[in-house]
């Protein structure tokens, strides 16, 4: 079982979602006031502009993505975790399921 310290993974590559992880900030405290833009990505698709050209309303464009695979989660065009679709009242929100370390998503710092 894992520590239940904020910020502590949970597996590899992922953090306990809901955790409060602004506790050791340290010298990024000075950012917490930064505007980001997050994009939640539930699949993609790849079309000829001819296609593109030839929808309309009522048809369906199939996505990449299978129903029930997690939802990815962007900040400012990077991935920052993944997640799972929910209502909340009359919006759409996203529950994060998983948040990725810098090693687990490809970086190197």
């Amino acid at each position: 079982m894992a520590d239940d310290k904020p910020g502590t993974p949970t597996e590899a590559g992922a953090f306990a979602p809901g955790r409060d992880r602004s506790q050791g900030l340290g010298a990024f405290a000075l950012l917490k006031d930064v505007e980001v833009e997050i994009t939640l990505e539930i699949g993609r698709r790849r079309m000829k502009i001819d296609e593109v050209l030839r929808l309309s309303t009522g048809p369906t464009v199939e996505l990449n993505k299978a129903a029930g695979e997690p939802i990815d989660i962007y900040v400012n065009g990077q991935l920052l975790g993944r997640g799972e679709a929910v209502v909340v009242g009359d919006r759409y929100g996203v529950r994060i399921t998983e948040l990725l370390t810098p090693e687990s998503a490809g970086g190197n710092s």
